[in-house]
């Protein structure tokens, strides 16, 4: 199993509140109990490590709806191993990681207000706009010396005002005096940027695929 796969299963089932990961041959079997999302099964090997005999076997053991797939290889690829009950992602995440290292304590902009609380091993931000709403917000899971960042998210009418730099820096100056000294992550190709900005790299690119069959889609409205 590659190491990062598992260290940001570990961390993110905290940041979650799901349940304890079940070790697979393949990878893990994670519980979440959700509409919509009620189990992930998440591979842990990447790139070709990564086979189509591995994936095939996996996906045709599904039949519910709302099953999840996390395949760390590209989705032009995955898609092609995929028959048309499942939808894809068309758009690949990417399994990043950074050194952590503490840095100065930065202060909200004029006006907004940072709040930050840890409950359940999971530390949480929100940064309040001046009107009182969520501008940003986000959270990280330490465990042991790897530290899994979790939901950032920038309220489109905050954007470009360094919030997302903050909530980043604030977040890991918090692992970091946890104990943790690499920080993972699952983003998004939105978030890539503010990510490598601040140092991360990627390891893996990710592609997430959801059961779900043609037979139990609801019909469309008339």
């Amino acid at each position: 199993m590659d190491a990062t796969v598992q260290a940001w299963v570990n961390g993110w089932v905290v940041s979650r509140g799901a349940a304890p990961p079940t070790a697979e041959p393949w990878g893990w079997t994670i519980d979440m109990g959700l509409y919509g999302h009620v189990t992930r099964h998440v591979f842990g090997a990447t790139g070709e490590d990564l086979t189509e005999t591995t994936v095939r076997k996996v996906a045709g053991a599904v039949t519910g709806r709302g099953v999840w797939l996390k395949a760390f290889r590209d989705p032009s690829v995955v898609s092609g191993w995929l028959d048309d009950s499942w939808w894809i992602d068309p758009e690949p995440g990417y399994l990043m990681t950074v050194p952590l290292a503490a840095h100065g304590c930065a202060d909200a902009p004029d006006g907004y207000r940072l709040r930050e609380w840890s409950r359940g091993g999971v530390t949480r931000l929100m940064v309040a706009a001046p009107d009182g709403s969520l501008a940003a917000r986000g959270q990280i899971a330490p465990r042991g010396e790897t530290a899994v960042v979790d939901q950032i998210e920038t309220a489109p009418e905050h954007r470009r005002r360094g919030l997302g730099s903050l909530v980043m820096r604030t977040l890991q100056n918090a692992a970091v005096r946890q104990g943790a000294r690499t920080g993972v992550l699952a983003g998004t190709p939105a978030g890539r940027g503010l990510y490598e900005a601040l140092g991360w790299g990627v390891v893996a690119t990710l592609t997430s695929a959801r059961h779900d069959p043609p037979e139990l889609r609801a019909p469309a409205p008339a």
